[in-house]
C-alpha cells in the first residue's frame, strides 16, 4: 500500500465522498487540499463535510485558519506534511482530497521555499489598484510582464492575479518561470499515487447547478452575512472564494438574489475548466470517468489504480 494517494478533479465531482469510501475500505485519514476548506466559519459555501462525514473518516487541515486573516499557501504546506507524515507513522496511507492544483501540489510534492512569501507592501497596493481602477487593470499588468500566469489565471480570480503580479514585482521574475522550475524538483512524496475524478462536461455543469441551489438552500447568504457582520472584509481572500464574493455583491444591492445565484453557477463552472486544465497536465494521474458510478464503485476503481 502507497503512503499518500491523492484523489483529484473539478468541483462537484465527488472526490469528498469517493475519498470517505477509500478510507473506509483501505484504512488511513483525509487531508484536505481545497484552499478555501482552511477557514474556520465558511462551511456551506466550502461543502465543508459534515459530522455524518466526518464520523466515518478523519479530516486534516479543515477549519484550520480564522477568515478574518490571509492563510498563505506556505502556511498550509507546512501543516499539510505535518499531517501527512504523522498520517504515514500511525495510519497509512495519507488520502489527499481536493480541487485547488497549487495546494495538492504543495501537499504531495512540496512547493520551493525560494518561491517569495507575502509582500505586504506591495499586495496592498495591488489590491489598492484593483479597487480602485477594477481587476481587469491589474490583470492587464500581469498579461504585460507574464502572460503564461495571465492566460492561466482568470481575471475574476482577484486573489491569484494579485498574487502572480507580488511575485514578479519583488524578485522580478515571473511566477510561471518559478512555478515551472519548482515543478522540475523530486516530490516531496515520490511514491504518490494520484487518481483524478472526471466525468461528461454537461453531467458536471448540472451538478454545479445542483450544488449552488442547494448551498443558497442551505442558508449560504446568511452565512456570509455573519462573516461580514464579524468584521470579514469582503476584500479579503477568505471572501473572494466562489460564492462568497457573489453573494456580497447581492447583499450590497448590486444585482437580485437570483443573479447572484447565476454568477456563482458561471463562475464555479469557469473555475471547473480551468481545474480539468491544470489537472490534465499532470501526467501522473489516473483518471476515472465517474458517471454513473456511486462513490463505492469509484472507490473500488481507485483501490486498483493503487495497487
Amino acid at each position: 500500500m502507497r503512503n499518500v494517494v491523492a484523489i483529484v478533479g473539478p468541483t462537484a465531482v465527488g472526490k469528498t465522498a469517493v475519498a470517505i469510501e477509500l478510507a473506509y475500505d483501505i484504512g488511513g485519514e483525509i487531508v484536505s487540499a481545497d484552499s478555501m476548506a482552511v477557514y474556520a466559519g465558511m462551511d456551506i459555501g466550502t461543502a465543508t463535510p459534515g459530522p455524518a462525514e466526518r464520523a466515518r473518516a478523519k479530516f486534516h487541515l479543515i477549519d484550520v485558519a480564522e477568515p478574518g486573516r490571509p492563510f498563505s499557501v506556505g502556511e498550509y504546506q507546512r501543516l499539510a506534511h505535518l499531517a501527512i507524515d504523522d498520517i504515514i507513522g500511525r495510519n497509512p496511507p495519507a488520502i489527499v482530497v481536493g480541487g485547488s492544483g497549487l495546494y495538492v501540489r504543495a501537499a504531495v510534492d512540496g512547493l520551493d521555499s525560494s518561491i517569495p512569501a507575502e509582500n505586504a507592501q506591495v499586495r496592498r497596493r495591488l489590491q489598492d489598484q484593483a479597487r480602485k481602477l477594477g481587476g481587469s487593470y491589474v490583470h492587464a499588468q500581469l498579461a504585460r510582464v507574464d502572460p503564461e500566469s495571465a492566460e492561466r489565471i482568470h481575471p475574476n480570480n482577484l486573489k491569484r492575479v494579485i498574487r502572480a503580479l507580488e511575485i514578479y514585482q519583488t524578485t522580478g521574475v515571473p511566477a510561471s518561470v518559478l512555478h515551472e522550475e519548482d515543478s522540475k524538483r523530486p516530490p516531496r512524496y515520490g511514491d504518490a499515487v494520484l487518481v483524478g475524478l472526471g466525468m461528461e462536461r454537461q453531467t458536471l455543469y448540472a451538478r454545479i447547478d445542483w450544488r449552488v441551489d442547494e448551498m443558497v438552500r442551505a442558508g449560504l447568504v446568511d452565512e456570509v452575512k455573519s462573516l461580514l457582520e464579524r468584521g470579514v472584509g469582503p476584500e479579503l481572500p477568505s471572501m473572494q472564494g466562489l460564492g462568497y464574493k457573489e453573494i456580497v455583491g447581492y447583499i450590497r444591492g448590486e444585482y437580485g438574489k437570483d443573479e447572484a445565484c447565476a454568477l456563482i453557477k458561471k463562475n464555479t463552472r469557469r473555475f471547473a475548466k480551468r481545474q480539468y486544465t491544470w489537472f490534465n497536465a499532470d501526467a501522473r494521474i489516473k483518471w476515472i470517468d465517474v458517471d454513473g458510478l456511486t462513490a463505492a464503485e469509484v472507490s473500488s476503481i481507485a483501490k486498483e489504480l493503487i495497487g
